[in-house]
């Protein structure tokens, strides 16, 4: 079997390697190393060990995972002629080295055998070059693949890879999503060794240290200011939970599922007025507020020991890739249609297993809006045929329910007028769904078109010096007329 070699260089000079390891280097003629870069090679050399440096990968390639997969594939060509060879790298073999990473998911396909040779890593001198206590919360992350959401506010946090101006870039600009611009982090070069340096500036100046190299990591201290945790999840958890603790808010502590409904409704309809609006701050705070029902329903079912919000955010995200095998498997769809009808027999599956009514309507809501449950119960029986093709028979049969409410309306039987002028409300929206009309939509048009015209006849009897109710009915017609001039 073929052999290599691993062996970690220690995170600074000659003088900071272990005995050992020093040792069996001396007695090698020659080692491959991923980079030269390194204050121990420079010994090395001076020393007579022959050095092979893979630094010219780095300038062949835009991507870091291509250049360390044309490492892994070069040691692994270079041990099947030599039997065995040694590979050195900065640090320790298992801290931030994606190289080894790559070669133990591929050595035993190749017959070679991994053996490591220790190294210090640059954690320790960290700890002790930065005064932090790792038991208080660490977390180590890679400046080449930082993302926003990929680290704790509120732990210490060590960047390691931030060996140029633009990896400092991107690595600022990443902070800047959740950090202030002036938040102070310490750019950490070198630690432990004679070159060590330490420079503390604010985030906005960290691609303007001139310094960087590949023995840099940004240190980025724990969040301590409430304000700053604001926007983070887990801090309006706790939000929530203090409202509805012992020591919390008598209103929020005594609601219910049953007594928030109102307030669900009410606020998602606000954020409907948002929208229309086009106001992103308006539509900002009241997402907030639907956020805050969502957050209050499943405080209530943490409290009650039923479940919790990490259930409810489990239930969706498995719903959402379950139910689009297009993005998360392998189903192929064409359009927006297929996606559809994809996600329809997916939905009508899962409700298959299910204990339920056969009924087509068994799922709709009762607690809906009616005009919106009028909606779905016609789609329902449109989808398995019940529908008129087109909409000459429901214009007939909307005049058909407008004469049974007039012939009512004469009788004055308001319990039998309540019953037909509810079927020529269905029937008025089920010709609105032949011209592919949303009704709700523009409802809310007509209504506000009204207070548009009413509010100028409001305005107009203001500047004659008169009340609405002083004024005819023809006088205010008047103004209507003018005002719609306006407002069309």
């Amino acid at each position: 079997m073929k052999k290599i070699y691993i062996v970690g260089l220690g995170a600074g000079n000659l003088e900071q390697m272990p005995l050992g390891i020093y040792r069996f280097l001396k007695g090698k003629d020659e080692i491959y190393v991923r980079t030269d870069d390194h204050p121990a090679i420079t010994s090395l050399k001076e020393e007579g060990l022959r050095v092979h440096s893979f630094d010219s990968i780095y300038i062949k390639h835009e991507q870091f995972t291509q250049v360390y997969e044309e490492i892994v594939t070069s040691l692994l060509e270079l041990v099947k002629q030599k039997n065995e060879l040694i590979y050195a790298v900065p640090g320790h073999p298992f801290v931030a080295e994606r190289t080894i990473q790559l070669l133990e998911q591929q050595a035993v396909a190749h017959n070679v055998e991994l053996e490591y040779l220790g190294g210090q890593s640059f954690l320790d001198p960290m700890y002790n070059a930065l005064r932090i206590d790792p038991i208080e919360g660490l977390q180590i992350v890679d400046g080449t693949d930082l993302k926003q959401d990929a680290w704790i506010l509120t732990h210490h946090t060590i960047i390691v890879q931030v060996y140029d101006a633009f990896i400092a870039s991107e690595v600022k600009l990443t902070l800047m999503e959740r950090l202030p611009d002036d938040y102070p982090v310490t750019i950490a070069t070198a630690v432990g060794s004679k070159e060590e340096v330490l420079e503390t500036v604010p985030l906005y100046e960290l691609d303007r240290v001139t310094n960087l190299n590949n023995l840099t990591a940004v240190y980025v201290p724990p969040v301590k200011s409430d304000i700053l945790l604001h926007a983070e999840f887990d801090q309006l958890r706790k939000v929530i939970a203090q409202l509805r603790g012992p020591n919390g808010c008598p209103w929020d502590q005594k609601q219910t599922h049953q007594s928030l409904k109102k307030y669900l409704i009410e606020e998602a309809y606000e954020v409907l007025e948002a929208i229309d609006e086009e106001d992103d701050v308006h539509l900002i705070e009241e997402l907030g507020d639907i956020l805050l029902q969502v957050m209050l329903h499943a405080q209530i079912g943490e409290d009650e020991g039923i479940f919790t919000i990490r259930d409810v955010i489990e239930s969706i995200t498995d719903k959402m890739i379950r139910r689009h095998p297009h993005v998360f498997a392998d189903i192929k769809v064409e359009n927006e249609e297929e996606v559809v009808k994809n996600w329809e027999k997916i939905k009508s599956s899962e409700k298959a297993e299910e204990k339920q009514s056969d009924s087509i309507f068994a799922k709709k809501p009762k607690g809906l809006p009616a005009l919106q449950r009028t909606i779905e119960i016609q789609n329902k029986a449109a989808k398995v045929g019940f529908d008129w093709g087109e909409p000459a028979p429901v214009w007939m049969k909307l005049q058909e329910e407008i004469g049974e409410f007039l012939t009512e309306a004469k009788k004055s039987n308001q319990q039998k007028m309540n019953k037909e002028f509810g079927d020529l409300l269905f029937v008025a929206i089920n010709l609105a769904r032949h011209y592919d009309i949303d009704p709700e939509k523009v409802l809310h048009m007509a209504n506000e078109k009204f207070m548009n015209r009413f509010q100028e006849i409001e305005l107009a009897a203001k500047h004659s010096g008169k009340e609405l109710t002083e004024m005819t009915l023809t006088e205010m017609d008047q103004l209507w007329e003018e005002s719609k001039t306006k407002y069309e």
